[in-house]
């Protein structure tokens, strides 16, 4: 079977590695010729654990390959996959520029019959649209051929993608036709042989579907964020009243961890874009505009907290950052609430030191010499006011403290993701602040 994906961003390249790893041949697409030259020498342009062995593995044994040529690639494939951008416009709408532009081109090459399946995140309707532009392509070669569009959005979490992928919770597909639903069913058969639901819907559903699931996740973290602010006035423990929440069957633990606010490539966006469809059909989704609102409210949570200790003086302050990336095991800052504390210590005058395991080149890429990265864990330590943690890395949980409290001007850490123990803060002395729990004051 040969299956093209159009599109090597996250999504794109993590599908068309998994499927080529189950024997499937596939052709991965993009206009980047720097992209897909580096490709073709295994060089991985995203950071995500395990893919870099398996681009590497089935690029050698022949079952993936990398091309800018998508009229060529497309030849003889039973499937393609739209896997490009659609970032947000100022509106908030998805800007569906390059999935119409990948689907005129696919109109324009096809000479067989194909499934044109969109992988990437669309509001509903975008499949008619992928429809109506490869119709018309077809119209102007003056050729009739016959082809099926298809919904098939991806579930995958950043730093676990090929597991996802490979072991999925469900499979979600929205077809119009059987003949499509025959295709999808044999790229997904080796996906299911463990159980995992391959579920069948209408397209629409399927595109809605994407959204509901990511709306609903950001809704329980913002939801926790707001019971966290308020555990801190009443003097309530929102770890534990996570717990007590999260052993109710009807509930589950899962995404009830407060913090400093989501980001990343796709809460932010897809939030945005549902509440923008809602809106252009004359309908108010209430409650996802609270949760944008307290999300967009949660990631000055530490900048007040820090103002608030300092009694509003921070200019001058060397501030020591522990976490870039907008959650562990990627490199990625699309909408990471460190951009937002870093531009509003830097306006207050602070100096900023910073510390990420992957995200540094990333970093620099977004904000610049505006602060200074460090090689090592502790080496931004040294003489700063404060330490405040933004990511959960494993290599943050347990820090050598005697050395960290050497280094320090002060014993004081602002925990954005609650790592530590407050008893156990409180025994080695430090002022802690963290998130819905009481406060330490040494």
């Amino acid at each position: 079977m040969k299956v093209a994906v159009v599109g090597t961003g996250y999504v794109g390249l993590v599908t068309g590695t998994c499927l080529s790893q189950t024997g499937v041949s596939v052709v991965c697409i993009d206009i980047n010729q720097q992209k897909i030259d580096n490709l073709k020498k295994g060089i991985i342009p995203i950071f995500e654990p395990g893919l870099d062995d398996l681009v590497i593995q089935n690029t050698k044994e022949g079952r993936l390959s990398f091309s800018t040529n998508l009229s060529e690639s497309v030849q003889g494939c039973e499937a393609v996959f739209i896997a490009v951008g659609t970032p947000s416009d100022e509106d908030g709408s998805a800007d569906l520029k390059y999935v119409i532009g990948v689907a005129s081109e696919i109109g324009k090459s096809i000479s067989n019959y194909t499934v044109v399946i969109t992988k990437s995140t669309v509001p509903v309707g975008t499949s008619l649209k992928v429809k109506e532009a490869i119709e018309i392509e077809l119209q102007k070669r003056g050729i009739t051929l016959d082809f099926d569009v298809a919904s098939n959005p991806e579930f995958l979490k950043e730093g676990a993608a090929i597991e996802d992928f490979m072991k999925p919770d469900r499979i979600v597909v929205g077809t119009e036709s059987e003949r499509a639903e025959k295709v999808l069913s044999r790229i997904y058969k080796p996906f299911i042989l463990n159980g995992h639901p391959l579920i069948f819907m209408n397209i629409p559903s399927a595109e809605l579907t994407k959204y509901a699931a990511n709306a609903m996740l950001a809704t329980r973290i913002s939801f926790m964020n707001d019971i966290a602010n308020l555990c801190e006035i009443v003097g309530a423990d929102v770890n534990l009243i996570r717990k007590g929440i999260g052993t109710d069957t009807r509930i589950g633990s899962k995404f009830l961890y407060p913090g400093v606010g989501y980001g990343g490539s796709c809460f932010p966006k897809d939030v945005k874009a549902l509440i923008k469809t809602a809106k252009d059909l004359n309908y108010d989704l209430q409650v996802l505009k609270a949760v944008e609102s307290v999300n967009d409210d949660q990631k000055s949570v530490l900048f007040n907290k820090l103002q608030q200790y300092f009694k509003g003086e921070l200019k001058g302050k060397k501030i020591a950052l522990w976490g870039l990336s907008f959650k562990p095991n990627t490199d990625d800052m699309r909408e990471a609430p460190s951009l937002v504390i870093i531009k509003k210590l830097l306006d207050a005058g602070c100096e900023i030191t910073a510390f990420d395991p992957v995200a540094m080149e990333e970093a620099h890429r977004i904000i610049g010499d505006k602060i200074c990265y460090t090689e090592h864990q502790y080496e931004g330590l040294s003489n700063a006011d404060a330490l405040v943690i933004l990511t959960e890395w494993q290599v943050f949980r347990m820090p050598d403290f005697d050395k960290v409290s050497k280094l320090l001007k002060n014993k004081l850490i602002f925990d954005g993701r609650n790592i530590y123990d407050v008893e156990d803060m409180k025994e080695l002395g430090y002022t802690y602040f963290s998130i819905g729990r009481t406060s330490v004051i040494a």
